[in-house]
Protein backbone atom coordinates (compact mmCIF):
# COMPACT_ATOMS: atom_id res chain seq x y z
CA UNK A 1 0.00 0.00 0.00
CA UNK A 2 1.14 3.32 -1.03
CA UNK A 3 1.13 6.34 1.47
CA UNK A 4 -1.99 7.77 -0.02
CA UNK A 5 -3.60 4.61 0.51
CA UNK A 6 -2.26 4.43 3.96
CA UNK A 7 -3.33 7.89 4.69
CA UNK A 8 -7.20 7.01 3.22
CA UNK A 9 -7.36 3.98 5.41
CA UNK A 10 -6.04 5.38 8.78
CA UNK A 11 -8.23 6.71 11.48
CA UNK A 12 -7.26 10.13 10.30
CA UNK A 13 -8.00 9.60 7.19
CA UNK A 14 -11.55 8.09 7.79
CA UNK A 15 -12.41 10.21 10.15
CA UNK A 16 -11.83 13.34 7.41
CA UNK A 17 -13.96 11.34 4.68
CA UNK A 18 -16.41 11.09 7.28
CA UNK A 19 -16.13 14.87 8.20
CA UNK A 20 -15.78 16.37 4.76
CA UNK A 21 -14.31 20.17 5.25
CA UNK A 22 -14.95 20.33 8.87
CA UNK A 23 -12.11 21.57 11.46
CA UNK A 24 -11.28 17.80 12.75
CA UNK A 25 -8.62 17.41 15.86
CA UNK A 26 -5.45 15.97 15.12
CA UNK A 27 -4.23 13.59 17.32
CA UNK A 28 0.06 13.43 16.59
CA UNK A 29 3.52 13.10 18.17
CA UNK A 30 6.46 14.30 16.39
CA UNK A 31 10.31 12.54 16.84
CA UNK A 32 13.29 14.57 17.61
CA UNK A 33 16.59 13.21 17.52
CA UNK A 34 20.24 15.10 18.32
CA UNK A 35 23.72 13.81 17.34
CA UNK A 36 26.64 13.93 19.46
CA UNK A 37 27.24 17.80 17.70
CA UNK A 38 23.55 19.02 18.67
CA UNK A 39 22.38 18.86 15.70
CA UNK A 40 18.87 18.15 14.96
CA UNK A 41 17.91 15.61 12.49
CA UNK A 42 15.25 16.98 9.72
CA UNK A 43 13.50 15.48 6.83
CA UNK A 44 12.05 17.34 3.79
CA UNK A 45 8.71 15.78 3.25
CA UNK A 46 7.60 14.45 0.00
CA UNK A 47 4.16 16.30 0.57
CA UNK A 48 5.18 19.85 0.78
CA UNK A 49 8.86 19.99 0.18
CA UNK A 50 9.17 21.76 4.29
CA UNK A 51 11.89 20.60 6.11
CA UNK A 52 10.46 19.32 9.53
CA UNK A 53 11.29 16.70 12.57
CA UNK A 54 10.02 13.09 11.22
CA UNK A 55 6.16 13.45 12.61
CA UNK A 56 2.91 12.29 12.26
CA UNK A 57 -0.73 11.08 13.42
CA UNK A 58 -1.52 8.36 16.57
CA UNK A 59 -3.52 5.61 15.61
CA UNK A 60 -5.83 4.08 17.19
CA UNK A 61 -3.86 1.49 20.07
CA UNK A 62 -0.63 3.57 20.36
CA UNK A 63 0.05 5.70 22.80
CA UNK A 64 1.54 9.45 22.17
CA UNK A 65 4.88 8.22 22.43
CA UNK A 66 4.42 5.05 20.59
CA UNK A 67 3.35 7.42 17.47
CA UNK A 68 6.60 9.35 17.70
CA UNK A 69 9.12 6.76 18.24
CA UNK A 70 6.79 4.71 15.22
CA UNK A 71 6.75 7.89 12.75
CA UNK A 72 10.08 8.33 13.14
CA UNK A 73 11.43 4.70 11.93
CA UNK A 74 9.46 4.71 9.59
CA UNK A 75 10.30 8.07 8.10
CA UNK A 76 13.72 7.65 8.91
CA UNK A 77 15.14 3.95 9.24
CA UNK A 78 16.14 4.84 12.69
CA UNK A 79 14.90 3.05 15.94
CA UNK A 80 14.64 4.85 19.13
CA UNK A 81 14.44 3.12 22.44
CA UNK A 82 13.60 6.16 25.05
CA UNK A 83 10.85 8.69 24.33
CA UNK A 84 10.80 11.82 26.64
CA UNK A 85 7.61 14.48 26.00
CA UNK A 86 9.21 17.77 26.81
CA UNK A 87 6.12 19.59 24.62
CA UNK A 88 2.30 19.12 24.53
CA UNK A 89 0.40 21.39 22.57
CA UNK A 90 -2.79 22.04 22.57
CA UNK A 91 -3.80 25.72 22.01
CA UNK A 92 -6.07 26.98 19.23
CA UNK A 93 -2.98 28.64 17.36
CA UNK A 94 -1.41 25.28 16.23
CA UNK A 95 -5.08 25.43 14.02
CA UNK A 96 -3.85 24.61 10.23
CA UNK A 97 -5.13 24.12 6.98
CA UNK A 98 -2.85 21.98 4.93
CA UNK A 99 -2.12 21.93 1.04
CA UNK A 100 -5.21 19.99 0.28
CA UNK A 101 -7.51 22.42 2.23
CA UNK A 102 -8.02 20.00 5.53
CA UNK A 103 -8.00 21.89 8.37
CA UNK A 104 -7.17 20.48 11.68
CA UNK A 105 -6.58 21.72 15.48
CA UNK A 106 -3.03 20.09 16.36
CA UNK A 107 -2.91 18.47 19.34
CA UNK A 108 0.78 16.72 19.75
CA UNK A 109 3.35 16.00 21.98
CA UNK A 110 7.08 16.42 20.92
CA UNK A 111 9.39 13.58 22.17
CA UNK A 112 12.53 13.82 22.36
CA UNK A 113 14.21 10.33 21.34
CA UNK A 114 17.23 8.80 22.67
CA UNK A 115 19.37 5.26 22.60
CA UNK A 116 19.30 5.39 18.86
CA UNK A 117 19.41 2.00 16.60
CA UNK A 118 19.57 1.31 12.70
CA UNK A 119 20.30 3.23 9.52
CA UNK A 120 19.58 7.30 8.08
CA UNK A 121 17.41 5.59 5.29
CA UNK A 122 14.21 7.72 3.97
CA UNK A 123 11.20 6.31 3.30
CA UNK A 124 10.79 8.01 -0.46
CA UNK A 125 7.11 8.01 0.41
CA UNK A 126 7.55 10.25 3.38
CA UNK A 127 10.77 11.96 2.82
CA UNK A 128 13.08 13.24 -0.08
CA UNK A 129 16.21 13.93 2.25
CA UNK A 130 17.14 13.92 5.20
CA UNK A 131 20.03 15.45 7.51
CA UNK A 132 21.39 16.86 10.52
CA UNK A 133 21.43 21.18 11.12
CA UNK A 134 21.66 23.15 13.79
CA UNK A 135 19.65 25.95 14.87
CA UNK A 136 22.55 28.20 12.83
CA UNK A 137 22.32 26.51 9.71
CA UNK A 138 18.88 25.26 8.65
CA UNK A 139 17.51 24.16 5.22
CA UNK A 140 14.76 26.27 3.67
CA UNK A 141 12.18 26.22 3.86
CA UNK A 142 11.64 24.79 7.02
CA UNK A 143 8.77 24.61 9.18
CA UNK A 144 7.96 26.71 12.44
CA UNK A 145 7.60 23.97 14.58
CA UNK A 146 11.33 22.80 14.31
CA UNK A 147 12.48 26.47 15.98
CA UNK A 148 9.65 26.05 18.25
CA UNK A 149 10.46 22.74 19.23
CA UNK A 150 14.23 23.74 19.86
CA UNK A 151 13.22 26.24 21.76
CA UNK A 152 10.66 23.95 23.93
CA UNK A 153 13.23 21.35 24.45
CA UNK A 154 16.12 24.39 25.37
CA UNK A 155 13.44 25.05 28.23
CA UNK A 156 12.64 21.86 29.22
CA UNK A 157 16.34 20.83 29.44
CA UNK A 158 16.89 24.14 31.77
CA UNK A 159 14.08 23.39 34.24
CA UNK A 160 12.85 20.09 33.99
CA UNK A 161 9.24 21.35 33.06
CA UNK A 162 7.16 20.31 30.42
CA UNK A 163 6.25 22.88 28.28
CA UNK A 164 2.69 23.08 27.88
CA UNK A 165 0.60 25.53 25.41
Amino acid sequence: MGAVEDWLNSYHGRLRSAMGDATLLFLAARGVIRNERGEFLLIKRTDNGIWAFPAGAMEIGESLAECAIRETYEETGLKAERATLFAFLTHPRYTFTNMFGDTYQHISGTYLLEDISGELNPDPEEATDAGWFGLDNLPDPVSGIVVWSAGHLAEFEATGKLFLD
